[in-house]
C-alpha cells in the first residue's frame, strides 16, 4: 500500500463521516424531531451532537493531516487547481464548525440543563443554519473531486 492509498483512505473516511453525518441530520432526523416536544427535542439534538462533534473534530483531523500530506508529497505547484480550492473550502467548513463549537453548541447545551427552552430553540436554529451552510460547502468539495465541477 502506498501513502497515496492510506491518505485517500484516511480523507474519505472523514469526509464520508462529517458531511454524510450532517446529510443524515439534516435531511432525515431534523424532520423527524420536529414532531417532538421542545423539551424533548432539545434534549435528543443535544445527545445527538455531544456524539457527533467528537467524531468531526477527529474528520478534521483525518481530512486536514491527508489532505495537506498529500498537497506536500505532490508538490503545492504541481497539484491540481481543483486540490487548492477544495482546500480552501475545506478550511472555511472547519471556520464555520469551530464558531459553532464556541457558540450555539455551549449555548444549546447551557439551555437544555437550564430547561430554558426558547433559548434552546435559538441556539439549535444557529447550529441548522450552520450545518445547512457546511452541508451544501462538503457538497460541493466532493463534487469538484468527483466531477471537477470547479474546473
Amino acid at each position: 500500500m502506498s501513502f497515496h492509498n492510506f491518505a485517500l483512505f484516511f480523507h474519505l473516511l472523514g469526509v464520508i463521516t462529517w458531511v454524510g453525518g450532517m446529510a443524515f441530520a439534516y435531511v432525515c432526523l431534523r424532520p423527524a424531531a420536529g414532531v417532538l416536544a421542545p423539551a424533548d427535542r432539545l434534549s435528543l439534538w443535544r445527545g445527538v451532537f455531544q456524539r457527533f462533534f467528537p467524531l468531526v473534530w477527529i474528520s478534521i483531523a483525518l481530512i486536514l493531516v491527508s489532505g495537506l500530506g498529500t498537497l506536500i508529497k505532490v508538490g503545492f505547484g504541481q497539484a491540481p487547481a481543483a486540490w487548492h480550492l477544495m482546500m480552501v473550502v475545506g478550511l472555511v467548513m472547519v471556520g464555520v464548525f469551530v464558531n459553532l463549537w464556541m457558540g450555539p453548541w455551549p449555548q444549546l447545551r447551557q439551555a437544555v440543563q437550564d430547561q430554558d427552552w426558547a433559548r434552546g430553540a435559538k441556539a439549535l436554529n444557529a447550529i441548522r443554519q450552520r450545518v445547512a451552510l457546511n452541508l451544501a460547502l462538503g457538497a460541493f468539495n466532493v463534487a469538484t473531486a468527483t466531477l471537477g465541477l470547479a474546473f
